[in-house]
């Protein structure tokens, strides 16, 4: 991990995110799209040949593998699932919003609260099963009254889903489910296929050519997020434990060589615990090699005056995940700005978000928690005004929208106004 002192590197250098490797994926995934859109299911099982090994037969997961899923996983897994389906439940209730009328004589408007009707949901797959995220990503769309909710994931090679995934979807009630991944599945989502019916949004994280292909078809539906790799920033004082602290980075840095993983302490000592701990941790991880890239690559060591400066690099860094492992995170949470969420004290890992504690795990990356959200039920449905005007309230405004459209030079706004005076010839 690269080390920083904010006595001795500028600000600048501090934040500067290291440079990876990229694929220029924008011309590939764009053939993609275009194929699944003129070819259909026939390109559906040509990429998913190409690129998962198997060959797709009919396109929908059996509803019967679905259900009979439940019962190949352990009873104890069957029982965290529903432990965390509960939590993510109740969390996500809270969210909900109602709709408003206000009126005074002659005029009545107000906002109505709609769901969105059919929603896609992709679900990572390949090195690793995401059943919390079939939890994280449906259980909100459920709560916003999404009637018709959709899942693709990639199958192994022989084009099977992993059990977990399939029982996470059976607990939340899905049952169309195809077994496709890459950016071919968010076409299909997307343009609809002889199969498949459009959606009106995607959500869910993926891989680079997902994340390119859900930012190339936005627009024609709606998309949560354009994730990039994950990242943790944790700001920690003299009373974290090192090791608890080298073990929730390493958590991060196995996800994927992209990801991030950052200390900010003001505790010089702290710092070369925490390294030293990485080092021994890090060779006992089954994801060794990822998560020692990881930190080679895009890891920081960050050492700092206070803890003010402290909060102040993780407002402008604005981390996806925020820990702060210090004797009082209250103190410090009214300070925090720029955080998709925020973990306090050193009994809140940031795996507790992952799994089980309720609110969403699905955030903003790469710095976008300066502006956006966590995935939420505000998500799943669209805010509709409406107006009434009676004849008299329309009369006595009606001079004042002339006189405003013709400010605009919108002649034809305002005689769609002035037509309806008594005083009017045609």
């Amino acid at each position: 991990m690269k080390r920083f002192d904010s006595k001795k590197h500028s600000l600048a250098e501090i934040l500067k995110r290291q440079n990876s490797q990229t694929l220029n994926v924008v011309t590939e995934t764009n053939q993609i799209l275009e194929a699944v859109q003129k070819e259909g299911d026939q390109a559906l099982r040509h990429f998913t040949k190409l690129f998962d090994g198997h060959m797709l037969e009919d396109l929908a997961y059996p509803p019967a593998k679905i259900a009979a899923a439940i019962d190949a996983i352990s009873p104890e897994l069957v029982a965290v699932l529903t432990q965390a389906k509960a939590n993510i439940s109740t969390f996500h209730q809270r969210q909900t919003q109602q709709g408003f009328m206000q009126s005074q004589p002659g005029q009545v408007m107000g906002q109505q609260i709609v769901p969105l009707s059919r929603v896609g949901v992709y679900v990572p797959g390949g090195t690793a099963a995401y059943p919390s995220t079939v939890l994280m990503t449906v259980i909100p769309a459920l709560i916003a009254g999404v009637k018709e909710i959709v899942m693709v994931t990639p199958a192994n090679e022989h084009g099977e889903i992993t059990p977990a995934v399939l029982a996470a979807a059976h607990l939340t009630g899905v049952t169309e489910i195809y077994p496709i991944g890459g950016a071919q599945a968010i076409a299909a989502l997307a343009y609809g296929t002889e199969t498949i019916q459009p959606v009106d949004k995607i959500v869910g994280p993926g891989n680079i050519y997902v994340a390119t292909a859900k930012k190339l078809v936005n627009g024609l539906v709606g998309i949560d997020t354009i994730a990039g790799p994950s990242d943790v920033l944790i700001v920690a004082d003299s009373t974290a434990n090192p090791n608890w602290i080298a073990a929730d980075l390493l958590a991060q840095a196995e996800h994927d060589v992209q990801a991030q993983a950052i200390l900010v302490t003001p505790d010089s000592d702290m710092i070369d615990q925490v390294a030293f701990a990485l080092e021994k941790q890090v060779v006992d991880l089954p994801r060794q090699k990822i998560a020692a890239q990881s930190l080679l690559d895009h890891g920081k060591l960050i050492l700092v005056n206070d803890l003010e400066e402290a909060i102040s690099i993780a407002n402008q860094i604005a981390p996806e995940h925020l820990e702060l492992a210090v004797a009082d995170p209250f103190a410090l949470l009214g300070s925090v700005r720029h955080a998709g969420s925020t973990f306090l004290g050193h009994h809140t890992p940031e795996v507790l978000g992952d799994y089980l504690a309720g609110p969403n795990h699905t955030l903003p990356t790469e710095g976008t928690a300066r502006f956006s959200s966590g995935l939420s039920v505000q998500d799943f449905v669209k805010r509709c005004s409406y107006l009434y005007y009676s004849a008299a309230a329309a009369k006595d405004i009606r001079a004042s929208v002339i006189e405003f459209a013709e400010a605009e030079g919108l002649s034809g706004h305002a005689f769609s106004m002035a037509i309806r005076g008594e005083d009017v010839e045609l």
